[in-house]
């Protein structure tokens, strides 16, 4: 893909608002980070990654970005909440496991549609919703649970 279809890819994760003034970044495969274009409002958004075979490319708040790095680098996340925006959906290898890079054998990949993403610790004092194995993807509910990483995935439909 050419920088502009990677830029194209990248804000179509958030309302216009939002991606027009966010610096837009794109992971190699060692997790490196290219600046693609630099942004004015304090979020971040990168483009769909080909490592998943649907759509997800998603924008965070500064944040979110540091809970991000957090779970790329394997360390604990900060004691702070995020925000992420994926409205063009996202494709998930595990709802229980944040390192998965495929489903379990016999399973599929998680179509988990336009959603938001709350992260951070308040996440583990959200009662009341579900944190199985195989979720129902149109109502709100817990990835990656019981694990540093666990965030509020709230669908938009």
């Amino acid at each position: 893909m050419s920088d502009q279809d990677l830029i194209a890819s990248a804000m179509s994760a958030a309302p216009k608002s939002v991606a027009e003034g966010a610096t837009i970044i794109v992971m190699d495969a060692s997790n490196n980070a290219r600046t693609l274009r630099q942004g004015s409002n304090g979020w971040t958004c990168m483009p769909d990654s080909p490592a998943s075979p649907g759509q997800d490319p998603m924008c965070l708040d500064q944040n979110a970005m540091e809970w991000a790095g957090a779970w790329i680098g394997k360390r604990p996340p900060p004691d702070k909440i995020g925000f992420v925006f994926m409205l063009a959906g996202g494709s998930d290898a595990s709802n229980t496991d944040p390192y998965a890079t495929g489903p379990l054998q016999g399973g599929a990949w998680i179509d988990t549609g336009p959603h938001v993403m709350i992260v951070g610790p308040a996440v583990g004092r959200m009662a009341g919703y579900p944190r199985g194995v195989q979720p129902d993807t149109t109502q709100p509910y817990v990835m990656w649970p019981g694990t540093p990483y666990e965030h509020l995935m709230i669908p938009i439909r």
